[in-house]
């Protein structure tokens, strides 16, 4: 029970941080509606798993210079996502009827994979975590993985949710507008997440 309580409280404060995914959920769901966001939200049920098995087996052994390229390089990918939601702000409607679905998947995926963020958490509190409830108990391994995830991406489904409802309610207008800004939120974040590989901080 204690294993599955550490992955829920841990989960809810990973999943409400501020961060590139969760601005990406925002946006996609003022895009695409509900769904949109939904596809984005589950990206780290898609891309954990590697980052897990990398972190468990080589928790203390990632050189800084690998977690500093990772993090330019998520940067990099964050900036060029926010930039293109800026830019093309004005067809958001014609991609919300055009694009498929799994392109949401897809750049949720991109965001988080490159993202730093994750590899942080589980280099440094995840993994010591995991394999620690593992040896006790194969169950309790279970139990911090399904708090985790359940709240990390509960969370970020829910914040679709809300976002999705107050959607119908604003003008083309402002709708456009909060997309450009949550478009500037990701470029800010990307500079960011450079900044901080630059300056050895990750």
């Amino acid at each position: 029970m204690t294993e599955l309580l550490v992955g829920l409280s841990l989960g809810l404060g990973a999943g409400l941080a501020p961060g590139p995914l969760q601005t990406l959920v925002i946006t996609s769901t003022l895009e695409r509606g509900f769904g949109g966001g939904l596809r984005v939200a589950v990206a780290p049920l898609l891309t954990d798993a590697p980052i897990i098995g990398l972190t468990v087996a080589l928790v203390s052994s990632i050189p800084d210079g690998a977690m500093r390229l990772l993090g330019i390089s998520g940067g990099l990918i964050v900036i060029v996502i926010g930039a293109w939601t800026v830019l093309t702000v004005h067809k958001a409607e014609e991609r919300a009827e055009v694009d498929p679905g799994p392109k949401d998947v897809w750049r949720g995926v991109l965001v988080n994979a490159v993202s730093p963020h994750p590899w942080i958490f589980w280099i440094g509190i995840g993994a010591p975590l995991l394999v620690s409830a593992w040896r006790r108990s194969p169950g309790f391994g279970v139990a911090f993985l399904v708090g985790f995830y359940g709240m990390l991406v509960g969370s970020k489904v829910v914040l679709a949710g809300v976002v999705a409802a107050g959607r119908s309610r604003l003008s083309p207008g402002l709708r456009s507008r909060l997309m450009v800004g949550g478009g500037l939120l990701l470029v800010v974040g990307g500079v960011v997440l450079l900044w901080e590989a630059a300056a050895g901080r990750l």
